[in-house]
């Protein structure tokens, strides 16, 4: 009976849904864990910007701000960027200028967020309804304004012709009467010809939509309008600033209404300068805030913390799969029940704060397990396999990402018999980028001082557990601490060596 119920526990973790987005919104907010305050401060009616590598929770994050919101009465509307147009096609086209194709993706977003809202307001109740309404065929308006450029050709032509014809009759009778007749005819025609050849161009006038939006947003109260935008790192790097200033000069100062963007923070434009003005939104002015579900995740100098929040992660999503698969009652301290030992801490430092890599390393783990407990020998073997399957494959095509990462992991793991190290906060090679993107790298600390040069600032970086599993020996493990005079890498001399 007992290897039964443990083959069910182990079935549940196989069973966590990956993504935020293939789960229901009742699931959603059940399995929802607030990492610290991260929950208060999203939860605020600010603009906001909120960071987070892949598989931090971003998604699951909006969609839980959703269901709040409704709960109490406000409309939100969640917008995937990547279903917008076409982004492998048309914005990645380099035959168009920037200018065209970030007006063709504001057209898009524009007419996306229209769909959404006329589907809320075909089915919804407001008090204002039929100004709801208005503002919204406004907005499709503002949004498909459209104007021709290129050459105009125009032809006139007149052609007449009058006719004149008089005739004129008079006779007298016998008897001294008289009769007299008059007949005239006029005839004209002309025609005229205009014709115009050149490009339909969509075109965005800020004023007008900004009217329409808010007369959406007075449509809807007493509620309030929340414009959640997700995977803003998947629209090209250069349309970027575009839609960003779409939302500043159109939606932001918009009364009764919030917007949240999701994205990766070295993937993201929000700003560009130019001569007399910018481009975009400027964080702290525009924008209220940003938060950092990376900087919220990190549980560095605090293990303790870091196990409570897995352990209500995981509690949380396997207690509704349980229930269905169990006839027995659902054991209350699920991670006793289905780890042994040191290997829940063992997952979740393997995890680098990631609940995404949580979920996937215990499915893994719990595959090899079987019906048995989940061991520490489990959870290292799952983190290989996962690693291998999941991570390498995204830099196997990328010479230099890959170098990079050879070259850290025998200096740091295979030299110095560390997993942490530092690097220049500052002009740092594109390929650390790529490495964090793939979780492949994990920034711990920001604004590390070298006490010899206070005017130089670091960023504390640990390899990915997966990368370094494999050259554990026994219980040993490397060490997880900063220290500047022996931490700092330099990749220029190790890259030349």
């Amino acid at each position: 009976m007992a290897q039964a119920i443990q083959k069910h526990l182990n079935q549940a973790l196989m069973r966590i849904p990956r993504r935020a987005e293939s789960a229901d919104r009742s699931t959603l907010a059940a399995t929802y864990v607030a990492a610290g305050s991260f929950s208060a401060m999203i939860n605020s009616a600010d603009h906001q910007l909120l960071f987070g590598r892949r598989g931090t929770g971003k998604t699951h994050a909006l969609l839980h701000l959703q269901e709040l919101a409704e709960g109490t009465g406000d409309l939100a509307i969640h917008l995937d960027l990547r279903t917008i147009g076409s982004s492998g096609g048309l914005y990645a086209s380099t035959a168009l200028s920037p200018a065209q194709r970030g007006t063709q993706l504001l057209v898009d977003t524009l007419e996306a967020v229209h769909d959404r809202l006329f589907a809320v307001a075909v089915d919804g109740n407001f008090p204002n309804q039929d100004a709801l309404v208005r503002g919204l065929d406004a907005l499709v308006s503002a949004a498909t304004e459209v104007e021709v450029v290129g050459e105009t050709e125009q032809e006139q032509t007149f052609g007449g012709a009058v006719e004149r014809e008089y005739s004129a009759e008079l006779s007298v009778t016998h008897g001294g009467g008289a009769r007299a007749g008059a007949r005239r005819k006029a005839s004209a025609t002309a025609s005229s010809r205009r014709k115009r050849t050149g490009v339909e161009q969509h075109r965005v006038l800020f004023g007008p939509l900004s009217r329409a939006v808010q007369t959406v947003a007075d449509g809807v109260r007493p509620a309030r309008l929340w414009l959640l935008l997700d995977e803003w790192s998947s629209v090209p790097l250069d349309l970027q600033p575009f839609l960003a200033d779409l939302l500043r000069r159109s939606v932001l100062p918009v009364r009764g209404m919030t917007v949240k963007i999701a994205a990766i923070e070295h993937r993201a434009r929000f700003f560009v300068p130019l001569d007399d003005d910018y481009l975009g939104i400027e964080v702290g002015s525009d924008a209220a805030s940003a938060v950092s579900l990376d900087d919220a995740l990190v549980f560095g100098r605090s293990p303790a913390a870091a196990q409570a929040f897995f352990r209500e992660l995981f509690g949380n999503h396997v207690r509704p799969i349980l229930a269905s698969m169990l006839r027995t009652p659902v054991p209350g301290a699920f991670v006793d029940a289905a780890f042994d030992g040191g290997a829940f801490p063992e997952l979740v430092r393997a995890a680098e704060g990631v609940p995404r890599d949580a979920i996937n390393i215990a499915a893994l783990a719990a595959q090899h397990a079987h019906d048995g407990k989940i061991t520490l020998a489990h959870v290292r073997r799952a983190a290989r396999d996962w690693y291998l399957r999941d991570k390498q494959s995204v830099i196997s095509r990328d010479d230099d990402a890959d170098r990079v990462l050879g070259l850290l992991v025998d200096e740091v793991v295979g030299r110095r018999r560390c997993r942490t190290f530092l690097l220049p906060a500052r002009d740092r090679p594109a390929a650390i980028d790529t490495l964090c993107d793939a979780r492949l790298l994990h920034i711990l600390k920001r604004g590390v001082v070298d006490p010899r040069r206070p005017g130089r600032l670091y960023d504390g970086y640990a390899i990915d557990y997966g990368c370094y599993v494999a050259l554990l020996a026994g219980n040993r493990r490397p060490a997880d601490v900063f220290t500047v005079d022996k931490a700092v890498v330099d990749l220029e001399r190790l890259g030349s060596s």
